[in-house]
This record gives C-alpha cells, structure tokens and sequence, in this order.
C-alpha cells in the first residue's frame, strides 16, 4: 500500500509517539532528556480527545518537554513531572475510552 505522505522520522500519531516518549523517560534523567522533544514534532491528538483531560495533559507534557533546557538543574524535577504527567495521559486516555476503572498499576516503568 502505497502512501504520499513520506515517512517520519520519530514518529507520527498519538499514541505512536506517547508509546516513544514513555520508553525515553523509562531511562535515568540525564539520558532521557535528549532528543525527547523529537517526538512531539509529528504528535497529533485526535479530534475525540479535544477538550478533555487527555487535550490538557497533552499541552501540559509538551510545555514541559519543550522548555526543557538539558543539564539545566531542575533535571530531575521536571524529569518526575514528566513521567507522572505521562501515566496520568495514559490513563485518561483509556477513561475516554469508556475504561471506567483504568489504573496505571503498582508496578511499571
């Protein structure tokens, strides 16, 4: 199946690149940060998802990614914000996806 779009470099979609951003910051601070920005290049929310929480932790993990600046010295601060903002996304994406009881569990990366 041939498309015209040409293909992406980091990824193009949403949950594709969620999927990217959760293996980056699975990786200790100071190597998560690089390139992490990458793939909010072609990160697109579906229409279903505008104006809910999923639309507000989107734009809340792309300020924080975005500003970044690495070796800054909140690193590491920032870094946990990600990650909490990143499992918070995870769930709300499946409540909007009628998962009444969506849990990010004890144990993940």
């Amino acid at each position: 199946m041939a498309t015209s779009t040409p293909s992406s470099r980091f990824g193009r979609g949403f949950i594709v690149n969620i999927t990217h951003l959760k293996v980056k910051f699975s990786l200790p601070p100071e190597q998560a940060w690089y390139g992490a920005q990458d793939y909010l290049t072609e990160l697109k929310l579906p229409a279903q998802f505008k104006g809910t929480e999923v639309e507000q932790l989107t734009d809340m993990l792309r300020q924080k990614v975005v500003w970044h600046q690495a070796g800054g010295p909140v690193d590491k601060e920032m870094y946990t914000d990600v990650r909490r903002i990143l499992n918070r996304l995870i769930v709300a994406i499946d409540r909007e996806l009628g998962i009444s009881d969506a849990d990010i569990g004890q144990y993940h990366a």
